[in-house]
């Protein structure tokens, strides 16, 4: 994949995919962290593409303005946890601890960047381990593995062999919302799809789930556009 910069103010980086399935030059934006990829056809010349990325950067600079800013997590600042927002603040601390009411970063500490992704990860871990043995108990069916990662397409995976893998970003996210997540990855271990009978067992265990999902898919990307980055 190369990579080419518009110029201009901002400047915008763009990644040049080419792929053997494309018919034509397609431009896309990320909702979640506004990253641009022009996919051209495998014999496409480099000339060619960035001449349309060139026509068309009036839509990519108008579409690139309405996305969200990204969040920087700073001392001072607030960060979503739980669905709420807290306020992170030096406290009389040994270390980071999160509480209802704020994130407590120990008083001296400079450097959150890496401290509070990580006690975020073992928070939604700890979440969702308990959230998948529920449901996994209440349909009888077993999963054989759980991971936590950083993804950016889905919140959730089940595969064949019956492994789970989730977003740690839902920790985030109001807890209903991480349970509703839980309860699909889990029915997935009972009906591999998305058929009718899928979303009844979905409905069995979250029966509200349709309120959770919209949730996500109004606030989803916020939680994504959220930087740990000193």
């Amino acid at each position: 994949m190369g990579r080419h910069t518009l110029e201009g103010n901002p400047p915008i980086a763009v990644s040049l995919r080419r792929s053997a399935r494309a018919k034509r030059l397609s431009l896309r934006v990320s909702r979640l962290d506004g990253r641009v990829t022009l996919t051209m056809p495998h014999r496409t010349p480099d000339q060619e593409g960035i001449a349309f990325l060139r026509v068309q950067e009036p839509w990519l600079r108008g579409h690139l303005a309405e996305l969200s800013p990204v969040s920087k997590v700073t001392l001072g600042g607030a960060l979503m946890v739980r669905g709420q927002m807290l306020p992170i603040l030096h406290a009389d601390v040994r270390r980071l601890h999160i509480t209802e009411t704020a994130v407590e970063v120990p008083v001296g500490a400079k450097s959150i960047g890496m401290v509070i992704p990580k006690r975020l990860k073992n928070m939604a871990r700890d979440a969702l381990v308990a959230a998948s043995d529920r449901y996994s108990a209440e349909l009888g069916r077993s999963y054989s593995k759980l991971t936590i990662r950083d993804t950016r397409s889905r919140w959730g995976s089940c595969s064949s062999a019956g492994a789970l893998m989730y977003s740690w970003r839902l920790i985030m996210a109001p807890p209903e919302v991480l349970d509703y997540v839980a309860a699909h990855e889990v029915a997935h271990l009972q009906e591999m799809n998305h058929a009718p009978e899928f979303w009844a067992v979905v409905s069995h265990l979250c029966p509200d789930y349709k309120a959770h999902r919209d949730w996500l898919r109004k606030n989803g990307d916020q939680l994504h556009r959220v930087s740990f980055d000193d």
